[in-house]
């Protein structure tokens, strides 16, 4: 990207959402990888400013809903690899979860 004299190179040129007219995809049907990565431009499109109010409130707003789609989807990764139970001894115990099962996760021993 190169810069122009009138306008500095904008790092939100390429970013989805930000352009009038442009569509954009809900965080919510983005995978991680698609969401960190616009996560990214939109951060740094905020620390390169030089875009008009309305457009850095819509890139904060973005960033804020992508931040959130990235920390569901971690913490969903996490609950799947594993979530601690408490044993009947008192002791922890790790088992492999997927999230919808996290709720329903009891102790060995139905406790």
């Amino acid at each position: 990207m190169t810069e122009s004299p009138d306008r500095p190179a904008d790092a939100a040129d390429g970013l989805a959402g930000t352009t009038a007219g442009a569509p954009t995809r809900a965080p919510a049907s983005l995978s991680f990888d698609d969401a960190y990565a616009e996560l990214q431009r939109a951060v740094e499109a905020l620390e390169a400013g030089g875009q008009p109010l309305e457009e850095a409130i819509a890139l904060h707003e973005r960033a804020a809903a992508l931040l959130a789609r990235c920390d569901q989807l971690l913490g969903e990764a996490e609950l799947r690899v594993r979530q601690l139970i408490r044993t009947p001894s008192g002791g922890l115990d790790a088992v492999d979860v997927r999230p919808d099962q996290a709720a329903e996760a009891d102790p060995p021993g139905g406790g």
